[in-house]
């Protein structure tokens, strides 16, 4: 007999071989239609997979956040058994659930798949859900395996490289490799729209064939795909590249692809956000330094970078001597922390860098200012005492709320664990470690999930998802604990005994790569910035330059005596084209002056935004910006702006 522990602490008993399907009749049989799979001890499994031991047990239904998963994983198989009966001879990479939708990995060996060919897979996709095929799973030892699939070279290739239980599914005439869950028949799936076609390479190296890859996207109802559907096209009109170009912000050139050129608009953005991450940096009590770019093999041999990621790095010669330009910051500041002799009193010791470094990435992954070999990491390294790690760990977690807010930016926590193998230090510490980093984020109030065994080898590690204003989600700041630098560069502090003493390490990113940052707060703004970081905050317009034109520069010298970003526009043009150009630039502010404006020395402004024009006084306008600066206030909400 297996006993089940349900939500609400009710416990439920069951035979044993029954499954998920037996336990839900059991608990509510009109969720018969809404449950997909289960979860036993924190465990998914296939709502008709046997259940094998007692424990929590909870019932997957469409409104659970796991059930998008789950559908879309199963939507990419889907996929993948139209293809197969419209293109024979394809063989398959891998089609795995993303946050955004799904994708699969397809060899169409010579046939070069068109934008047309997508209707004709959904097509067949909608003939497949509608005969309604039970997805069965099956477990089979590596030879059936191998049996199986001895006519695909990629799923061959994965089978070899598995250990313990494989897993195929079958749904009709198709089967794949998979571990699983999957919606319990083809009828779940109803509702998705396969949207863009992009090439990658098998196991994502460059030496291998480039796949087609298919993204697509499923959902439980038709509301919410035509919500994805609009979020993806507002996704397309603000495509930073696209942004970037309009407003002048940067550029990418063939002499130099993935390295970004910074226009003057877009220096500007990022000045404003520089200064402002020093100012927040001072008033935390860090100790702003800055690294050579050039370091030698030695210093990259101590830190393990030159045997485990010398592939990524860009390496030159010095006086016959091998340097190579940083991939990372870390070494750089623990030099400059064994610079000198630390006591206990001294920490924590943070040391703040925006940090240049290169990565070469390969140049099929290259995207804008997403995915560059040139970037900048807001790194900070902060060296302490044992004792002090939970208070440091939750005066972090205050600081990034004070940066993502001010880009209203929403997030979530994943704390990753110690990994099953390749890993270094004490279980004991490991376990401490998680404990300290957990208790951290609920004394402060945040939730957090746990993604088990994905830490780095050298400590664990909590992780920052950000939220746009479209719901996509991307991975940005990091908090994680080191074990293993402190000790290769034999880090040291006098404690209160007078011994020495290994001050535990954290590496700290908040915005991550500065470049990456830049391209989502483009899209997430759609380029209409607050006016505390906008390249361009005013825009003045002389209705006619032979009346207006001395007061209009007036106004300008005034303002940029105070120290704001301003243009005047006393071109020829009718008024209504200035004021068209002002908000195509998306500038906060634009500046109407007239004869009223002359004669009461006052001006009208209108906001971006807003189709009101106010009349105001000089001084009454320059309170109002620096009151909207010194809020960093939103120019508009930017889940409000529709492009």
């Amino acid at each position: 007999m297996l006993n089940l522990k349900l939500n609400d602490k009710k416990v439920i008993t069951l035979d044993d071989n029954k499954n998920g399907m037996d336990a839900l009749l059991l608990i509510d049989p009109t969720l018969k239609k809404e449950a997909i799979c289960y979860k036993l001890n924190g465990q998914l499994y296939d709502l008709f997979t046997p259940i094998k031991e007692s424990g929590e047990f909870k019932l997957i239904t469409k409104n659970d956040e796991e059930a998008f998963g789950i559908l879309n994983h199963s939507a990419a198989h889907l996929m993948a058994e139209a293809i197969k009966i419209l293109f024979p001879k394809t063989t398959f990479g891998v089609g795995p659930s993303i946050e955004s939708g799904f994708y699969y990995d397809v060899d169409f060996n010579e046939y070069v798949l068109k934008e047309e060919d997508l209707t004709k897979i959904e097509a067949k996709m909608k003939e497949l859900s509608k005969a309604n095929q039970y997805i069965v799973r099956k477990v089979v030892t590596k030879d059936e395996a191998l049996e199986i699939f001895k006519n695909d070279p990629y799923k061959t290739e994965l089978i070899n490289d598995l250990e313990g239980t494989i897993t195929i599914y079958k749904q009709g005439e198709y089967i794949d490799l998979c571990q699983g869950p999957h919606v319990p028949s083809t009828s779940f799936i109803k509702y998705f729209k396969l949207d863009t076609i992009a090439g990658a390479y098998w196991r994502g190296d460059s030496k291998n064939k480039q796949l087609t890859r298919i993204y697509g996207v499923a959902t439980f109802s038709k509301d919410e795909l035509d919500r994805l559907q609009e979020l993806k096209e507002q996704a397309k009109k603000r495509d930073h590249r696209k942004i970037g170009k309009e407003l002048g912000l940067f550029m990418i050139s063939e002499f130099g692809p993935g390295f970004p050129f910074f226009l003057p608009n877009g220096l500007m953005l990022r000045r404003q956000i520089e200064n402002w991450w020093y100012q927040i940096h001072d008033k935390h009590g860090y100790q702003l330094i800055k690294t050579p770019i050039i370091l030698s093999k030695e210093l990259w041999e101590t830190s393990g970078h030159w045997g485990h990621y010398k592939q990524n790095m860009y390496t030159t010669k010095i006086d016959e001597k091998d340097f190579a330009i940083k991939p990372m910051n870390c070494p750089g500041a623990i030099l400059v922390y064994n610079s000198s002799l630390h006591s206990y009193k001294d920490l924590p010791l943070r040391l703040g860098e925006l940090g240049l470094v290169h990565r070469h990435e390969a140049s099929g992954a290259l995207n804008g200012l997403f995915r560059v070999r040139s970037f900048t990491q807001d790194d900070a390294h902060i060296f302490c005492r044992k004792d002090q790690l939970q208070d440091e760990i939750e005066s972090l977690l205050k600081l990034y709320d004070e940066i993502y807010s001010t880009f209203d930016l929403d997030y979530s926590i994943v704390l990753s664990t110690k990994p099953e193998s390749d890993y270094i230090g004490d279980d004991e510490i490991w376990e401490e470690s998680e404990r300290i980093l957990g208790e951290a984020c609920k004394a402060t109030g945040k939730d957090f999930k746990i993604n088990p065994g994905d830490g780095a080898f050298y400590g664990p590690k909590l992780d920052f998802k950000l939220k746009d204003c479209m719901g996509r989600i991307w991975q940005c700041g990091t908090i994680q604990l080191d074990m293993n630098l402190p000790e290769r560069f034999d880090c040291t502090y006098i404690n209160s005994k007078g011994e020495k003493e290994r001050p535990i390490m954290l590496h700290r990113a908040i915005l991550g790569s500065f470049e990456r940052f830049l391209g989502i707060i483009i899209e997430h703004f759609a380029g209409a910035f607050p006016l505390w970081c906008t390249p361009v905050q005013l825009n003045i317009l002389p209705v006619n330059n032979l009346s207006h034109l001395d007061y209009a520069k007036e106004l300008l010298s005034k303002f940029e005596s105070l120290g704001f970003r301003v243009t005047l526009d006393d071109s020829e043009e009718k008024l209504g084209y200035r004021m068209r150009n002002s908000v195509i630039k998306k500038i906060p502010y634009t500046i109407v002056l007239g004869d009223k404006e002359k004669e009461n020395k006052t001006l009208t402004y209108r906001r971006y935004g807003s189709e009101k024009q106010i009349n105001i006084s000089l001084d009454e306008f320059i309170n109002l910006l620096n009151k909207e600066i010194n809020e960093k206030k939103l120019l508009v909400n930017p889940k409000d702006l529709k492009l």
